[in-house]
């Protein structure tokens, strides 16, 4: 599951750990995928559920960026990595922006 959005992290380099949680209540299974290139502090958390042929279907998938307290929600893995694309490219040009500020003064 996510092998697009693993694949991405990894060129980027960025650290990634998942996990897998099984509710008692919900019928929906629950994946947590942990990010971040220093620390782990951003999240990606998949609701998805299994359809009559036992394949997997995702519901919902959570980004949450440096510890967000309202996620910001996706229906596909492939809008998720578009929104990310343009998100750490942003990050990176203020970054840069920012140590060439430092290295004029």
């Amino acid at each position: 599951m996510l092998s697009r959005t693993k694949e991405f992290l990894r060129q980027n380099n960025y650290r990634y750990e998942k996990s897998y949680i099984r509710p008692l209540m919900a019928p929906e299974s629950v994946y947590v995928f942990k990010f971040g290139q220093d620390s782990l502090n951003n999240r990606v958390i998949i609701r998805y559920g299994h359809t009559w042929t036992g394949r997997q279907r995702i519901n919902e998938i959570d980004l949450r960026l440096h510890k967000q307290k309202h996620p910001r929600v996706f229906q596909n893995e492939a809008d998720m990595l578009d929104y990310l694309e343009t998100h750490l490219a942003q990050r990176e040009q203020r970054h840069a922006d920012h140590t060439s500020d430092a290295e004029k003064v």
